[in-house]
């Protein structure tokens, strides 16, 4: 399963991945951030779970099951810009914003802002066409619960 999905992502012209792989892309990198700083968080996890069920509409058992499946293609996964280039063809340009405040959610979940999640979410934003002003909004809409 992961195999194939890696094997689409690391082409050089890869394909539109379908619906549940775009998902799945878009979870890995959730738990990419969050484990970015070498401590991989209860409170992360939680709102790794949070994030795919809100955004995808799904009971909590769902959410979990593909955060799970996310954790181990995330091991595997050979760099953060194919797990980007997943998420920028599969989300219009307009929604992306709200991927980068999932992404700050997940990063401030253990109420700590570490140097190495702000790293990785500068790539990331910069990667999906989010400026860093628009990111740094994202984040502080984050941080008073907007």
């Amino acid at each position: 399963m992961f195999a194939d999905l890696l094997r689409r992502m690391t082409a050089p012209e890869p394909d539109l991945l379908p619906d549940p792989d775009s998902r799945l892309a878009l979870a890995a990198l959730l738990v990419r951030v969050a484990r970015s700083d070498e401590h991989y968080a209860p409170s992360e996890v939680a709102q790794i779970d949070h994030q795919i069920a809100k955004r995808y509409e799904l009971p909590l058992a769902e959410a979990v099951a593909l955060r799970e499946n996310a954790e181990v293609l995330e091991s595997e996964a050979p760099d953060t810009v194919r797990f980007t280039r997943a998420i920028k063809d599969a989300v219009p340009f307009e929604d992306r914003e709200t991927v980068i405040e999932a992404l700050w959610a997940v990063a401030l979940a253990d109420g700590e802002r570490d140097h190495e999640e702000d790293t990785q979410l500068r790539l990331v934003a910069s990667l999906l066409g989010v400026n860093d002003r628009d990111s740094a909004l994202a984040r502080q809409r984050v941080a008073r619960g907007d």
